[in-house]
């Protein structure tokens, strides 16, 4: 739309219409300095300036301070309407800068990826309709430092310097077996009636043994009778009724098909801590999103 404001008009400049407008409300220059950061001198330069490209004066001096003039008090008014508009301007773009834009990843293993995060990023997605995410599932740790994925989702306490952690909460894990598997072999009420029970693990080795062993249920390795290194496959065959699976209570405990043995038994530590990179943390989209995983994750 055309405009029929003569813009050739308006030849002096803003920034001094600035000096001047905060000069008028403080009382001098010294204290109009102090609120916009500057220097006296400069700010008497502004003013000064601006006087000259409107022809007029604006300020006559008083003592240590300055008193507007006739003509002074007479601009003193759209002077701020023109500082109104300028706040104003500055606060519509300081919203504007929320509607956040672009790509975040986020790594995290297959059952936290799969589980845990969708609620909380559909979320972040109605907030922000510009962001995108990228879900890197593996039980392996991305390397952060190479920009494998902003954020990481890590059972772990990170040693890097150059990233920032936050613990979120000591989350637990439980053993789970299907309705099916308990229709067949009965629900177990002391550790020791999983001593025969056959159970699912990430691979042959014993380490998932010992670590059950020291939690009071007597496993041996012989007992293991399907392994996976994604956890999710060990979901899907426990749910099939395959045998006995570790899991997060967060996960297992919503899961209809599948009953938590054991109940009393103390679960298993699951530490949950949100990374990130330190450069990569100040990046406004990745902040908000770190943000509001930290306390989704700490709230599940």
């Amino acid at each position: 739309m055309h405009s029929c404001m003569d813009w050739r008009s308006v030849t002096f400049d803003w920034n001094r219409a600035r000096a001047f407008l905060v000069t008028a409300e403080e009382g001098s220059f010294s204290a109009a300095a102090r609120a916009l950061g500057m220097s006296q001198p400069t700010i008497g330069r502004q003013v000064a300036g601006l006087e000259e490209e409107l022809g007029v004066a604006l300020f006559a001096r008083v003592g240590h301070g300055v008193a507007l003039t006739d003509t002074g008090r007479a601009l003193l008014a759209h002077m701020r309407a023109m500082g109104d508009a300028a706040s104003q301007i500055a606060l519509v773009a300081a919203g504007q800068s929320e509607a956040l834009e672009g790509t975040v990843s986020v790594a995290a293993s297959e059952v936290v990826a799969s589980h845990l995060l969708a609620e909380p990023l559909v979320a972040l997605r109605r907030a922000h309709p510009g962001l995108k995410f990228e879900i890197v599932a593996s039980t392996q740790a991305s390397d952060l430092r190479r920009r494998e994925a902003d954020i990481a989702v890590r059972h772990f306490r990170p040693t890097d310097p150059e990233l920032v952690a936050r613990k979120l909460t000591d989350a637990g894990a439980g053993l789970y077996a299907s309705t099916a598997w308990l229709a067949e072999h009965g629900e177990p009420t002391s550790p020791q009636d999983l001593a025969t029970a056959a159970f699912l693990g990430f691979d042959w080795g014993d380490a998932m043994a010992k670590g059950l062993t020291a939690l009071g249920v007597p496993v041996r390795c012989e007992q293991f009778v399907a392994v996976s290194e994604n956890q999710l496959v060990q979901w899907a065959l426990a749910k099939a009724g395959a045998g006995v699976a570790v899991m997060m209570e967060a996960v297992g405990d919503r899961d209809p098909r599948m009953v938590r043995l054991l109940p009393d038994l103390p679960p298993l530590p699951v530490p949950v801590w949100l990374t990130a990179h330190r450069e990569v943390r100040s990046s406004a989209r990745v902040r908000v999103v770190f943000d509001h995983l930290a306390q989704a994750l700490a709230a599940r």
